[in-house]
């Protein structure tokens, strides 16, 4: 007898996992070598498309001995981990506005990065496409991550999204940096993004965060709904309340190229360990912070100063988003 729940899914998708580059955001981008070859790893066997290594900031702009080498992204220490490209598997980084410098940014041939994704606020639009130009003659991929979309305004994101579809940018992501969003705000979102950029051929990523515990089910609308490039990360690392599971999204893909077993055994030998040294995911504060359509920064203040008092938490933000 057939179950009615039971179904075929199938996607034309793009996995990024993003571990090592939004995890980086909760300890400094301090991960050793050997944790980010195992990730490297895990990527490539469990059958994910490209691999977020870290950010390519200036060495000029932030302190190396504050930051670790992934917030940096050198290509002496980029060719360690991945083995002069023997895997079918992307590389990416991630450019932030203010401090990436273009020139610093090699020629592609030079590289073995494959993606530049840029990650920008809405005033910094005219920046970010400089360095999608720029990118994109060097002969790289690249993508533009519009962050706390969740605090502008419709007539701001038209702009935007009309300049960016004129651009030579490959993908333009859908960022829930506050993790804010519910079911419905996402399929106005990526109805909107569908249809600014339909006649133009860019497409379309959804990068979540677990503030209300919604990234999971956030990505997967998102799929249903035509967006192809997922982000994830092992066990949700990242900043704050993190982001969708990889593991998640791997049992949701059910026939498909991507392999559960190699991230499990990756959190099994790692990440256990990693939470000992590092806190990240869901928590009331973080809670708090996505119901209120605020930055984490206060949650993670707050968690870093041990309170508990979550009444108060709760008075300071509406106060704030008043």
């Amino acid at each position: 007898m057939n179950c009615l729940f039971k179904e075929e899914r199938s996607y034309d998708i793009k996995v990024l996992d993003c571990t090592i580059r939004d995890g980086g955001l909760v300890n400094n981008f301090h991960f050793t070598h050997e944790f980010v070859k195992a990730a490297y790893n895990t990527a490539i066997i469990s059958g994910v498309d490209y691999f977020e290594i870290g950010k390519i900031v200036s060495p000029t702009l932030m302190s190396t001995k504050e930051f670790g080498p992934w917030n940096f992204c050198n290509e002496s220490d980029l060719r360690k981990i991945v083995d002069n490209k023997q895997s079918k598997m992307k590389i990416a980084v991630m450019a932030d506005i203010g401090r990436t410098l273009k020139e610093e940014i090699l020629p592609k041939k030079e590289s073995v990065i494959d993606l530049i994704r840029v990650a920008c606020y809405i005033h910094q639009i005219d920046e970010a496409i400089e360095i999608v130009e720029d990118s994109h003659k060097k002969g790289y991929e690249t993508s533009i991550n519009l962050m706390a979309v969740s605090k502008i305004s419709e007539e701001e994101l038209d702009g935007f999204l009309s300049r960016v579809s004129k651009s030579n940018v490959d993908i333009i992501y859908i960022v829930d940096s506050f993790g804010t969003f519910h079911s419905r705000e996402i399929r106005l979102l990526v109805n909107k993004y569908l249809t600014a950029t339909k006649n133009n051929g860019k497409k379309l990523g959804i990068h979540a965060h677990n503030n209300q515990q919604l990234a999971y089910s956030n990505t997967i609308e998102s799929m249903d709904l035509g967006v192809t490039f997922i982000d994830a990360t092992i066990a949700g690392l990242g900043r704050g309340a993190g982001n969708c599971p990889l593991e998640l999204l791997f049992g949701y893909l059910k026939n498909s190229d991507y392999y559960i077993f190699p991230v499990l055994k990756f959190i099994r030998e790692h990440i256990t360990e990693l939470k000992n040294q590092i806190s990240w995911g869901y928590d009331i504060p973080y809670m708090l912070t996505g119901q209120f359509n605020q930055h984490p920064k206060t949650a993670i203040s707050f968690n870093k100063e041990g309170k508990t008092d979550y009444t108060q938490l709760y008075d300071d933000l509406m106060v704030v988003s008043v």
